[in-house]
């Protein structure tokens, strides 16, 4: 076990690295604690939350929503949740997500930790302190942004991920690579999901290194003033497509981020779209599908990075290097069209 302590705005977070889902009554001491996380995973390790407060939710993210909001804190009222209480989330993406906004505001903010499951999860949805929920199609339309006291990373949860899981948590790990780090890209190139699924050390030590990115990135930009908007590459049509379409998180911005690289090449004369592109495949991530783009367009409207003079789209100078521009509406729906 190895913990990394980051220093954020307002609180220090514990990163513990191949940890224990048991050792975490050692982690919080006598502090009340309330574990939340979705019926999936309380299928699959049942014993786990034996004899702890735990609050199952509805799994996925169409139930990532007011109404589960208000489900939770009602269950967190017949616990007798108070201000000295933690809740710990444990899941993916959508549990986390949902996990961390409620504690930001039950009770006006009490005490949170994670214990992703999910690659995607491990390396990304639950670093950072960003959290919220949907309203219709419209993703994390409503949160806040507040740090976890910490984050355990039990890697035994992998054993029961399904496959299509790993390809989702993977498009988080190539984004990584892309608009951070060049050397990592080579490392995916020469490697593959079996690969990972197999060797535990190799696995660890890439989680690793992504969550650092992650990490060190928002730590110099907790609020995304700068550079942690570089970490929405993908994203952007990606979650115009996402829940239209119910696709997966991985699944929708992998197509997102083969679009900006497209639109990169053409703006930013970026020469390496086929090498990103033939990542994607490698890990069993889609790089196209038929959308309808004006429904897509009038989504991203919407979106929380639309400027008053257009939308700010993170682009690619070159693999490991990636900016920020702003696109207006008219140039993004010529080039989007272009390609679809």
């Amino acid at each position: 076990m190895k913990t990394v302590k980051l220093k954020f705005s307002s609180t220090v977070v514990n990163f513990i690295i191949d940890g224990k889902f048991a050792s975490i009554t050692k982690i919080i001491g006598s502090q009340d604690a309330i574990y939340i996380t979705d019926e999936n995973v309380y299928a699959l390790h049942e014993k786990k939350f034996a004899r702890k407060k735990t609050i199952v939710i509805p799994a996925g993210e169409e139930h990532k929503h007011q109404a589960t909001v208000e489900f939770i804190i009602e269950a967190l009222l017949n616990f007798g949740a108070n201000r000295q209480t933690i809740l710990i989330g444990v899941g993916g993406g959508v549990v986390t997500d949902m996990v961390g906004y409620v504690a930001g505001i039950y009770m006006r903010g009490v005490a949170v930790g994670f214990v992703p499951t999910t690659i995607l999860a491990m390396v990304d949805a639950s670093i950072g302190g960003k959290n919220g929920i949907d309203v219709g199609l419209y993703k994390n339309m409503v949160g806040l942004i507040r740090q976890p006291q910490f984050l355990l990373y039990d890697f035994s949860f992998l054993a029961s991920l399904p496959h299509h899981q790993w390809e989702n948590g993977f498009a988080e790990v190539i984004k990584h690579a892309a608009i951070k780090d060049a050397k990592m890209m080579k490392e995916l190139a020469s490697h593959d999901l079996v690969f990972y699924q197999k060797n535990r050390k190799a696995l660890i030590t890439l989680i690793e290194k992504n969550l650092m990115i992650k990490a060190k990135v928002v730590q110099q930009d907790e609020f995304e003033k700068g550079d942690r908007k570089l970490l929405n590459f993908g994203h952007t049509l990606g979650h115009a497509i996402e829940n239209e379409h119910a696709l997966l998180h991985g699944h929708a911005i992998s197509i997102g981020m083969v679009y900006a690289a497209k639109i990169s090449q053409v703006l930013n004369g970026f020469s390496e779209v086929g090498l990103l592109v033939e990542a994607f495949k490698k890990y069993g991530l889609p790089t196209a599908m038929h959308f309808d783009v004006d429904a897509a367009m009038e989504i991203m409207q919407k979106d929380k990075k639309n400027a008053a003079k257009g939308m700010q789209y993170v682009l690619l100078t070159k693999i490991g290097k990636a900016v920020t521009e702003t696109i207006s509406m008219k140039t993004l729906y010529k080039l989007i069209k272009l390609y679809s």
